[in-house]
């Protein structure tokens, strides 16, 4: 099937979804209200309360969300047939993902920007919110460490993309001063930004930076966890930076960066006239993942993704301008994912392989479609850039920094959000110096990824990636579950209609719990006890955060029948009163500044 076939199709859906069914959710269920102000003007503090412009948080927030894995999932679910995957990020996109971001989104903004952790112990228990809050602490980590060894493992194996990566950092630093300090619009300077980045493609492939003797001469034995330890330095400075200094300007480059790279899938399959080899549905080798349950936990960004509840609910909430951007920040931004995820489709069965067997021998197995999914999306588009006239060892590097560019965009905000919960843990259990000091704070959220990136194992890929990333999926699931569930309390208790915010939670949380089920069946087989216990562990609290969600739920129901008010009630559904939050304040800090 010619691929520019499939592009229009989705793209097709993806716009009547907005423009219908974005609609009624902003109208009919998340009742969006312009006259109510929002935290970034209530609130305003110049570092993370910040009223911005929709289209430059919509470069923010897309960014933060689309980092490797709308990329790298599919590129792996491609596995099991295109068919599937395909119909997996259309339908997710449109009626899970859209509903969750722009849902965890709209929660937040009525209640002073607090993240989906606090917000679930407002709506379920204080319990609810301690268990919801490790489960994040839990899900940042892993991005966070993965992200930072996919990056270096990228710069190792790119060095031409060296010098476009860092040095787009004080170039967009340059533009968010000016757009700060000029009040200006941030469309032409991100421009510019983009351009920019692009020339410095072309300065680091004259001038590769291979890092490798120096890491040796450190005493490094793979260069990786060098690039690791900067990595994690240079987040732990722009998590403390204000937003606009250079999270928003470098988001909004990156941002354009999308369209620049659907621009070139679309042209390149159109110009080279290429064609799906691969099957629709493929017939895999025995012995090998299910399609059911384990495609819904493969793809994750790119369908729906527990991650994107932090981000809506952790730094864009506190950057609105006024509530109806909502409906363009949140589900717009889940569309561009599910595009981005489209597009990694289409890279690695039509333009990875130019024959059906050719294909086979990169999807032979599960393990090997799994290691080579970055590069096999890297391979599709440099040769889809390449049939527009792109010399393919450039259009490599373009492809390597679009990749990199969306998964350090996704560290930047992971560090930043990892930073706000160690501070509400931290005043939980009533460690104040750490729930009160930034520096401290910050510390510890590089610190644990960090060590965590850096231990040994796991082979080539290390152990963060080769070893803990199998519980990634089913953890980001699950928060993706757990956030709908405070999602469908608060429209249920507004007495708004949660049917669109109960049918994606529960396909997600049943597919999530099966595939933990079955995980654990297989470490336990398998011998790997760690990850068995990890899994017990996240499956426990999974069931536990259910129960008392459900207990919550017949005790609001009680409540109304005797007439008695619930505070939690008037908190997160009728009056949606910011004083009311404050005053029956279930315990913990107000949002991290």
């Amino acid at each position: 099937m010619p691929a520019i076939v499939v592009a229009v199709v989705v793209l097709a859906l993806f716009a009547v979804a907005y423009l219908t069914y974005a609609r009624y959710l902003a109208s009919r269920v998340y009742a969006l209200d312009d006259s109510r102000p929002t935290p970034a003007h209530t609130m305003t503090d110049g570092v993370d309360f910040v009223p911005t412009n929709k289209h430059v948080l919509f470069g923010h927030h897309f960014t933060s969300v689309a980092g490797a894995a709308p990329i790298v999932g599919p590129a792996i679910a491609v596995f099991w047939g295109w068919g599937p995957a395909l119909v997996w990020i259309v339908l997710g996109t449109i009626f899970a993902a859209g509903v969750h971001d722009f849902g965890a989104l709209a929660v937040s903004v009525r209640h002073r920007a607090q993240n989906i952790g606090t917000l679930a112990g407002r709506v379920i228990s204080r319990r609810g919110r301690t268990l919801f809050l490790v489960i994040i602490f839990f899900l940042l980590t892993l991005v966070n460490a993965v992200f930072a060894v996919v990056i270096g493992n990228l710069l190792v194996a790119n060095p031409g993309a060296v010098i476009p990566i860092f040095v787009e950092i004080p170039v967009a630093m340059l533009i968010g001063q000016y757009i700060y300090r000029t009040r200006s619009a941030a469309l032409v300077p991100s421009i510019v930004g983009v351009i920019a980045l692009y020339l410095l493609i072309l300065v680091g492939q004259a001038f590769p930076l291979d890092i490798t003797p120096l890491a040796t001469a450190l005493g490094f034995e793979n260069p990786r966890n060098l690039w690791v330890i900067i990595l994690f330095a240079y987040a732990f400075l722009a998590s403390r930076l204000p937003v606009w200094l250079l999270l928003q300007p470098r988001d909004y480059i990156n941002s354009h960066q999308l369209f620049i790279a659907l621009g070139v899938i679309m042209l390149g399959i159109v110009v080279g006239w290429e064609r799906i080899v691969a099957p629709v549905v493929n017939e895999v080798p025995e012995g090998s993942p299910s399609i059911v349950p384990f495609l819904f936990i493969t793809i994750a960004c790119g369908a729906i993704s527990g991650f994107h509840s932090l981000v809506s609910s952790g730094t864009t909430s506190k950057q609105l301008d006024k509530e109806s951007d909502a409906r363009y920040v949140g589900y717009v931004g889940a569309l561009g994912e599910g595009s981005l995820a489209m597009g990694s489709v289409l890279a690695v069965t039509a333009g990875v392989a130019a024959t059906q067997v050719e294909w086979r021998e990169l999807y032979s197995d599960f393990a090997t479609a799994s290691g080579g999914a970055t590069g096999n999306f890297v391979g599709g588009v440099a040769e889809f850039a390449n049939n527009l006239g792109v010399p393919l060892a450039t259009a490599t590097i373009f492809a390597a920094v679009v990749v990199i560019s969306f998964a350090a965009t996704t560290m930047d905000t992971g560090v930043r959000l990892q930073r706000y919960i160690v501070q509400e843990i931290a005043e939980i259990a009533g460690i104040r110096p750490l729930a009160r000091n930034l520096t401290l704070a910050g510390l510890v959220a590089v610190g644990v990824p960090l060590v965590l990136a850096l231990l040994p194992g796991g082979g080539e890929a290390g152990y963060t990636f080769g070893v803990l990333w199998q519980l990634f999926g089913t953890t980001n699931q699950l928060t993706a579950a757990l956030a709908l569930t405070v999602v469908a309390m608060w429209v249920l208790r507004r007495g708004r209609n949660p049917l669109a915010v109960l049918v994606p939670l529960v396909v997600v949380l049943a597919m999530t719990t099966w595939a933990l089920l079955v995980n654990l069946r297989n470490f336990v087989t398998a011998g790997e006890w760690v990850l068995a216990a990890l899994d017990a562990v996240i499956l426990v609290l999974a069931m536990w955060l259910v129960v008392e969600a459900v207990a919550a739920v017949r005790h609001a129901r009680e409540e109304r029948a005797r007439g008695v008010d619930d505070p939690r009630h008037e908190a997160l559904g009728g009056t949606d009163d910011g004083d009311a939050v404050a005053r029956q304040d279930a315990g913990g800090p107000g949002p991290a500044r």
